[in-house]
């Protein structure tokens, strides 16, 4: 017997598919102004929610679907940035953008390979790395967007303006301030290739379960910083650590206290990094920055509410 396709039978029209494929690149461009994957997760939720919340012949009438979906995220992003800055005030300790840990969906990128982890929506190229992320939250919230929007991900500044609210030749001038921001921050070297900064911090690792002192001050920079984010729910550093002597004291520290605790080399943010787990759990992800076979940066993110995605 042949039966003959009703509606629910139809493919995805061509609408609702562009609809849908735009989810990764909101996720995409979310993180990046935000740093935090679930308050992403919660602004593309909220766009989506807008969305459906037209009608259908206004929804009609939009001319760009995925134009629409990216103004309604930026200008969500843009106020929660805002209230972000007085919230971070008031955030106990040290506040480290979320780390991202590396896709983990299907590999053949076939229909059906995304899973339902919005950090699998996330591009880890360099716009994630930690160093970088933490220069955006320096940046005020016009210009962490306008820069993001620009030089990330190649809008216009005609563009931007259009997504913002605000002339063209102030984007310019936004993403210029920007810029100055993100090369003062540089290193005077350039950032070590993957293989190689994966050996420094796989280096790192062995003289900090050896408790080491001296392997461990060899491998950091005379003037390397660790800060700790553990939001109030675990013990941090209430300040950064400043100077690599103090920073591998600070290690040794935390390996004297904590006997059981177990190193992975992991990806944090498409760099080479630690996981620390605990009887199996994960209870701290480390990302570094690395220049010159030196170690310059280490954030700790502790947090509970930040690892979710790094739950084994």
């Amino acid at each position: 017997m042949t039966v003959q396709p009703g509606p629910e039978d139809d493919p995805l029209d061509p609408s609702l598919a562009a609809l849908v494929g735009e989810r990764r690149r909101l996720t995409n461009l979310a993180y990046r102004l935000l740093g935090s994957l679930s308050e992403a997760e919660d602004v593309v939720q909220e766009t989506y929610v807008r969305w459906y919340a037209m009608s259908r012949q206004r929804q009609e009438e939009v001319e760009s679907v995925g134009g629409w979906l990216t103004t309604v995220a930026t200008r969500i992003c843009l106020s929660l940035l805002g209230s972000a800055r007085a919230r971070r005030e008031r955030y106990v300790g040290q506040w480290v953008p979320e780390p991202l840990p590396e896709r983990t969906g299907r590999p053949d990128g076939a229909p059906g390979a995304e899973t339902g982890d919005p950090a699998d929506r996330v591009t880890l190229d360099e716009s994630v790395h930690m160093a970088f992320l933490v220069v955006l939250e320096s940046m005020t919230p016009a210009e962490r967007v306008a820069f993001v929007l620009h030089d990330v991900f190649r809008y216009s500044f005609t563009e931007v303006a259009e997504l913002v609210g605000r002339s063209p030749a102030a984007c310019r001038q936004l993403a210029s301030s920007a810029r100055r921001r993100v090369r003062d921050a540089r290193p005077p070297s350039r950032p070590m290739p993957a293989d190689r900064a994966a050996r420094v911090v796989r280096d790192f690792r062995r003289a900090w379960e050896a408790k080491d002192i001296g392997a461990l001050v060899a491998l950091l920079d005379p003037a390397a910083t660790a800060v700790g984010d553990g939001g109030g729910h675990v013990t941090a550093v209430a300040h950064p650590i400043e100077g690599g002597e103090q920073v591998a004291h600070f290690f040794v520290r935390v390996a004297d206290r904590l006997s059981g605790l177990v190193l992975v080399e992991r990806t944090v943010n498409g760099r080479p990094g630690l996981v620390a787990q605990d009887a199996g759990t994960t209870v701290a992800v480390y990302a570094f920055d690395v220049a010159d076979d030196r170690i310059r940066h280490v954030w700790g993110v502790l947090n509970p509410e930040k690892l979710r995605p790094w739950t084994v």
